[in-house]
């Protein structure tokens, strides 16, 4: 990447796009809504069973203009989830900025890992065991989302309960590949403590991206 173009990178004029589309948001807290996708890429928390392992590598996506990113978005939905990989990595103010400017509806899907940067409506934070949230993001989730992928989970996933304000909503999501072993497991769980919720990517189940 030449000088000139990391510098808009830094900025956050340009980012590493991985993939955009718009589907339907099929987990969590607004599953069933139609959104714009936008995936970028870069990531270093390194889930052994991530499902989008094509994204770790921000070499591998072109730095694409926020503004170009921005105008496709606004033709679609005026619900923008942002994703990843890790989107914190980059400095998401600008793209932000660019989508309110449009009255757009700002969500982020984050493990939150690095600074929290943007103006976001709604935040979810799924946190990983390898590199734990920031302070801030713990203070300003609106869902919490722990991935389960086996018992163990269950224990991290009360731990990172313990940290969040007092209004995040809580969700147990079952590792896809791991489903069939750990829904049995969750379903009990959220019986026994009704403070959690499931959530399940609903967006498979309906062979939908």
């Amino acid at each position: 990447m030449n000088t000139e173009i990391q510098k808009l990178v830094d900025k956050g004029d340009m980012l590493p796009l991985m993939e955009e589309f718009y589907t339907i948001q099929g987990e969590g807290y607004h599953k069933g809504t139609a959104a714009y996708f936008i995936r970028i890429g870069g990531c270093d928390v390194g889930c052994h069973w991530c499902d989008v392992k094509e994204s770790w590598n921000a070499d591998l996506h072109p730095p694409t203009a926020t503004s170009k990113i921005v105008d496709n978005a606004k033709k679609y939905s005026d619900t923008i989830v942002v994703t990843g990989g890790e989107p914190l990595m980059w400095d998401m103010t600008m793209l932000t900025t660019k989508l309110k400017a449009f009255g757009l509806k700002t969500h982020i899907e984050t493990s939150g890992a690095y600074k929290l940067t943007g103006d976001w409506d709604w935040i979810c934070l799924s946190p990983k065991k390898m590199k734990l949230p920031t302070n801030e993001v713990y203070e300003k989730a609106h869902e919490l989302k722990v991935i389960v992928y086996n018992k163990d989970d269950l224990r991290f996933a009360e731990e990172q309960a313990s940290k969040v304000n007092k209004n995040c909503i809580l969700y147990l999501q079952p590792e896809w590949s791991k489903r069939d072993k750990v829904i049995p497991l969750i379903v009990d769980y959220v019986m026994q403590n009704p403070k959690w919720k499931v959530s399940l990517q609903t967006h498979k189940y309906l062979n939908i991206p």
